[in-house]
């Protein structure tokens, strides 16, 4: 299933695919339907304030995982934060999960719901302590909430409503 894109920042390059981010995600990165702290706000040009992922709660030392199999692109520090990127199979994109004490190496195989490593604490990016979760399609920053369906984002299924007043074709 397909969501609507949902991006932020410089628009893609020429011939690159537009179009969805696929709900791929199997799993949270942290628990089974954390608090969301803080949301995706993107910015209205590529170099203005926003918030380019979302902060979910959780406690220092718990398990950050992989949301999608993949392969690890980077795992270390960046501004004197532990940051994970994996680059999603079959897809251009990448999540990033921070600040987190890596498990993983660069270049490794990662399966949905690999733990990819664990929540480093006293962090100033939220006022408790929380995982910032990001999406990235290139340069291109998306919602990383588009990754999950809607069953892991605790909606319920689609239900067909019986539509009033639409004439019936003949035949």
């Amino acid at each position: 299933m397909l969501t609507p894109l949902a991006r932020a920042g410089p628009p893609r390059e020429e011939g690159a695919p537009a179009g969805r981010v696929p709900a791929v995600a199997r799993f949270w990165p942290v628990g089974t339907r954390p608090a969301v702290l803080r949301g995706w706000e993107p910015p209205a040009t590529a170099y203005a304030a926003g918030h380019r992922g979302v902060d979910l709660a959780a406690t220092p030392g718990a398990p950050v995982r992989a949301v999608a199999a993949g392969r690890v692109s980077h795992a270390g520090r960046v501004a004197g934060r532990g940051v994970v990127s994996v680059r999603l199979a079959g897809t251009p994109l990448r999540t990033t999960y921070e600040p987190v004490r890596a498990a993983v190496a660069e270049g490794a195989e990662v399966r949905a719901g690999e733990v990819v490593g664990t929540l480093e604490g006293g962090g100033a990016h939220c006022p408790g302590t929380c995982v910032h979760w990001g999406l990235r399609d290139g340069g291109t920053y998306l919602d990383p909430l588009s990754l999950l369906p809607p069953w892991l984002l605790g909606r319920g299924p689609s239900r067909l409503l019986p539509v009033l007043g639409v004439p019936v074709p003949p035949g």
